[in-house]
């Protein structure tokens, strides 16, 4: 049976959705999801999820036992019930590519659509993107904090329930991980799948050496011995030796991992004895709930580890729990046709959306980004000439950015959805993945630095801001009337 996800939403929409079909109140609106800080204290995000919600969205639909679950809360009439009966989403979608580095308060999705279908996909959108975000700028730091390690997806057993875990290793391996333990991602997703030994496999052997030993028997060409069940240095290490040297005289190289004690002393004593023992081309792996913080002090110590599995941090966001992105209308249509801007306006600035509907542009010298400007959707562009960014939230900041000043400008936002349907082909999660890391070689070291970033600047247009001054003076000016 083919899934329904009509049901994933938070029942607020829903009793909104039925007020508006109540009202007949359906016009055409634009939706916007943007973010408004940065996880982890870092310079950029990576956005992922988007073709996960592309093609889920075809499937938000309501079967017969979502609508009799409905009609038994007791809310909902039974013509609102058989207008579910027949619903699909029929709108459009702007995106920013998937795997893009990007910025707090910029869109990274519109969304074009009947009212009812736009507010109820809300809490659905939020879901994939938030998650799928967060967990791939995660991992993006992780590798960052490597120096271009081997980073090994190792969550399945700590993520957050099994849609968790799947989400997780696919926007994990956007974000940069080689591949994951999650044998049910991997052949999901056709990601590469890779493992060593629990301790358990070398607790079930008489001694250390023969599980070593029959462990590479089986598997000689991914012989990675645990070290660290008993001594890593008094046991483990010496017998890895053994049969590493059994494994040479058949061409073959073995791999250690360490899983537990202090991996900058350990790595560097094992990497000694390995070189001193002639097997040189021995690898070392390190897990035990590393982030990207341990990693990089790890890296700044000299340790000699050639892979990271990282499990816990990366699936679940560690010190970050979640991506804080909302969803909110910039445009509803009038009965004439014509688009209205909307605004949400609050005591907080951060919280004062910008109204309308927008587009994105990255401003480049050569191959390195410069600045994002937010502006009206209809705004043209022209490298020939000089823009002013204003600040989002502050009056008096701005600066200018002449046409000596860049060599390209590029619109973020692209079609991807239309009247319901993808357009195009797709890229694949490889594609995805190489053009994450490229993404991120356009940003100044500075920007992804893993403590103390600077702050990308993030702007909007002259005429974007003049809309939004004039549309809190109108909105406080009814407020006092």
């Amino acid at each position: 049976m083919q899934d329904s996800y009509g049901l994933v939403t938070d029942f607020y929409e829903l009793t909104m959705t039925q007020g508006y079909f109540l009202e007949q109140n359906n016009p055409d609106v634009v939706f916007e999801m943007f973010y408004r800080s940065q996880p982890f204290q870092g310079g950029y995000s990576l956005f992922a999820g988007l073709q996960t919600l592309l093609e889920q969205i075809r499937s938000f639909t309501y079967r017969e036992e979502d609508l009799a679950y409905l009609s038994s809360t007791g809310v909902f009439t039974p013509e609102f019930l058989n207008y579910l009966r027949n619903f699909s989403f029929t709108g459009d979608i702007y995106s920013i590519p998937e795997g893009t580095v990007v910025f707090p308060g910029e869109p990274l999705i519109r969304v074009h659509a009947p009212l009812i279908e736009a507010q109820l996909i809300e809490s659905f959108l939020l879901n994939i993107i938030n998650f799928q975000t967060l967990i791939a700028t995660k991992t993006s730091r992780v590798l960052h904090a490597s120096k271009g390690g081997k980073i090994l997806e190792f969550g399945l057993r700590r993520a957050q329930g099994l849609d968790g875990a799947l989400s997780a290793t696919r926007a994990s391996y956007i974000g940069g991980a080689m591949g994951t333990s999650n044998t049910w991602a991997g052949g999901r997703f056709n990601i590469p799948v890779m493992g060593t030994m629990a301790h358990s496999w070398v607790m079930t052997f008489d001694n250390e050496l023969d599980s070593f030993r029959r462990f590479a028997q089986h598997y000689p060409d991914n012989a990675i011995l645990l070290i660290d069940t008993y001594d890593t240095l008094t046991s483990g290490l010496p017998h890895a030796i053994i049969v590493g040297k059994e494994l040479k005289k058949k061409g073959k190289r073995i791999g250690v991992r360490i899983d537990s004690g202090d991996l900058s002393y350990l790595s560097k004593r094992v990497r000694q004895a390995l070189d001193r023992a002639g097997l040189e081309d021995a690898t070392i792996t390190v897990s035990n709930d590393l982030n990207e913080e341990i990693i990089h002090q790890l890296v700044s110590d000299g340790s000699p580890i050639d892979s990271w599995g990282v499990g816990t941090h990366l699936v679940t966001g560690g010190s970050q729990a979640a991506m804080n992105g909302v969803y909110k209308l910039a445009a509803r249509q009038l009965p004439g046709g014509e688009f209205k801007p909307t605004m949400k306006l609050s005591n907080n600035l951060e919280k004062t959306t910008n109204p309308g509907i927008k587009q994105v542009y990255r401003f480049y010298w050569e191959q390195e980004a410069l600045a994002d400007l937010i502006t009206l959707d209809h705004e043209p562009t022209d490298e020939r000439r000089t823009y002013t960014f204003h600040h989002p939230m502050i009056d008096q900041d701005y600066f200018q950015l002449p046409k000596t000043g860049f060599t390209s400008v590029m619109p973020l936002l692209k079609q991807v959805m239309s009247e319901g349907h993808i357009i195009g082909t797709p890229p694949t999660l490889e594609e995805m993945r190489t053009y994450a890391q490229q993404q991120l070689n356009t940003l100044e070291r500075s920007y992804t630095r893993i403590v103390n970033p600077h702050i990308y600047k993030v702007s909007i247009s002259t005429e974007l801001k003049k809309l939004k001054t004039a549309m809190i003076k109108e909105y406080r000016k009814r407020m006092k009337s």
